[in-house]
């Protein structure tokens, strides 16, 4: 009896370190999110994500309080032989993966653990594809893993955004993954408010999704990128893209799809 007592006893101080940890990392959390960004973050935004200046002043005082936390609590590995993960390196990911978390729905990606960088494209097992066709090792840009990292090629991280309105951003892309794997599914949904929501995501997502298959299997010109039309995981990560890269094309050619992605990301990239 003396040594259930004894357990029962190490379970409590346990559960309450537990709680008391927990507690901590919240406090940290809202004080690093309450923060401004250092001047010197701001200026590596300024000169490497353009879309940053774009941003009005209080949805960038918001990124800036995300990058802090984002930076805080997100591990970064070299990797494929790149020296280092300079704080340069750091800080433009952060910038470009934190504009999907600006809607304070999403958390802080917190399946996420590890971002690791390459220098360059990357090889990596292929998978199975969405025909349930084995794919052999594939050049990528990215990858996103439910285990809780990200993989990203610094040369496109930083490039990336230089050119505007291409539709294309590595960060974005396989950060989206990330909010689509919050529920352990990746299909396209990621987690919304309520079932009403989730119905309606459902019929226009599924929709936009098929007429864009269509103009693809037509050799129609494409707003959204050709590689959206590979699954529904897919589409959503390249709609992403292209809600903040070409946003009036994407509100022209699918308002419905533009305006879910604006309620969900409670942003308006066109007005910018």
């Amino acid at each position: 009896m003396i040594f259930v007592y004894i357990v029962l006893g190490g379970c409590a101080v346990l559960a309450v370190w537990a709680l008391v940890r927990r507690s901590a990392f919240r406090r940290r959390r809202l004080r690093l999110l309450g923060q401004a960004l250092p001047a010197a973050w701001d200026a590596i935004l300024r000169d490497n994500v353009p879309i940053y200046q774009r941003l009005p002043e209080d949805s960038r005082a918001k990124l800036g309080g995300y990058v802090n936390a984002f930076l805080a609590e997100k591990n970064f590995e070299a990797c494929g032989g790149l020296d280092e993960v300079t704080e340069e390196m750091a800080v433009t990911v952060a910038g470009q993966a934190c504009l999907l978390l600006l809607n304070d729905r999403c958390g802080l990606f917190e399946r996420l653990r590890t971002v690791i960088l390459y220098p360059d494209i990357f090889s990596a097992e292929g998978g199975i594809d969405h025909d349930g066709y084995e794919r052999g090792r594939e050049e990528r840009l990215g990858e996103s893993w439910e285990t809780g990292s990200v993989v990203l090629s610094w040369h496109h991280v930083l490039h990336g955004p230089e050119t505007e309105q291409d539709g294309h951003n590595v960060v974005l892309h396989e950060f989206a993954h990330q909010l689509d794997q919050r529920d352990g599914v990746a299909d396209g949904a990621p987690v919304l408010g309520s079932l009403a929501a989730r119905r309606r995501w459902a019929e226009v997502f599924r929709g936009a999704f098929e007429r864009h298959r269509s103009r693809r299997h037509r050799g129609q010109r494409l707003v959204i990128d050709d590689y959206g039309g590979s699954n529904p995981a897919e589409f959503f990560a390249v709609a992403t893209e292209t809600f903040f890269e070409r946003p009036k094309k994407l509100s022209q050619r699918y308002p419905e799809l533009y305006e879910e992605l604006k309620v969900f990301y409670a942003l308006d990239p066109v007005t910018w």
